[in-house]
């Protein structure tokens, strides 16, 4: 089993920064690749960005050159740098750490952006 929790979600306005943080303990060894998703309010969980094991990442469209996300194997954090924050950024961000046979999320942390 593995565990994962987020930290450092809040409120921001438009124009800012945050970084997410996200602590996976348990049986991390076979956690291979790791995502970031968001789900805004009265919307779909959408992913956000991925980082694989071997180091190559992917980022949605609507996010790209504002977001970074990086991983850390030795201390099996993963972590998401939100910079330029817009209003539409606002959802409930979730880790996601995935094996070969079954995925782990986060409880999420909430994002807040005002205009």
């Amino acid at each position: 089993q593995v565990q994962a929790v987020e930290s450092g979600g809040g409120l921001v306005q438009a124009g800012g920064s945050l970084r997410l943080s996200c602590v996976f303990s348990g049986n991390t060894d076979s956690i291979i690749n790791m995502s970031w998703y968001r789900q805004p309010p009265g919307a779909e969980r959408e992913r956000v960005a991925t980082v694989l094991s071997g180091g190559a990442t992917y980022y949605a469209d609507s996010v790209k050159g504002r977001f970074t996300i990086s991983r850390d194997n030795a201390r099996n954090t993963l972590t998401l740098q939100l910079n330029s924050l817009k209003p539409e950024d606002t959802a409930v961000y979730y880790c996601y750490g995935r094996s070969r046979m079954v995925g782990y999320w986060g409880q999420g942390t909430q994002v807040t952006v005002s205009s």
